[in-house]
């Protein structure tokens, strides 16, 4: 859906890996290795989106690096749409229907990283959670997300994942 709006492929994953976990952030080189583009497309929208004020930069020890401007008007518009575009939105209100006593959602591995692998690795907080419903829940999801998704069951969690929502 949001390929036919944003034509670039490029600018598209750099969207990604910057709206959707805000501690992200990232280099000309190394964003250039990570996306498998070249140096000058990444230069290229980087400077769209620096200029646009969609992103930040600041020089750090003879690099520029780059991460997404939180006070930008847009940001939180931003962050809403790169997540619906992941599926991350369909993926937790699913995952809040029916399995349980859900207090945390945290997606770890290459989402939470901003890398749009195809994998979404989602750890499931939470006292007495359906198993049996997660487990068939995975290929729904899949469907209509169109990425694979793994969750991983757990009483409590301490990590550097992205906490997307957390029940009272």
């Amino acid at each position: 859906m949001l390929e036919t709006l944003i034509t670039s492929k490029t600018r598209l994953r750099i969207l990604v890996k910057f709206f959707i976990n805000v501690a992200n952030n990232g280099y000309l080189r190394g964003l250039a290795e990570e996306l498998n583009e070249s140096t000058n497309a990444i230069r290229k929208e980087l400077n769209n989106l620096q200029e646009a004020g969609y992103l930040e930069k600041q020089s750090l020890q003879n690099k520029v690096v780059y991460k997404a401007n939180t006070n930008h008007p847009l940001f939180a518009v931003l962050q809403k749409i790169v997540r619906q575009h992941i599926g991350l939105d369909a993926l937790v209100e699913l995952i809040l229907q029916r399995m349980g006593q859900v207090q945390k959602v945290v997606v770890i591995g290459d989402y939470a990283k901003g890398i749009d692998s195809g994998l979404i690795q989602v750890i499931l907080v939470g006292n007495e959670l359906d198993s049996k419903y997660i487990e068939q829940l995975g290929a729904k999801v899949e469907k209509e997300i169109k990425r694979k998704v793994q969750f991983h069951l757990a009483q409590s969690y301490i990590g550097d994942g992205m906490i997307i929502y957390e029940s009272a």
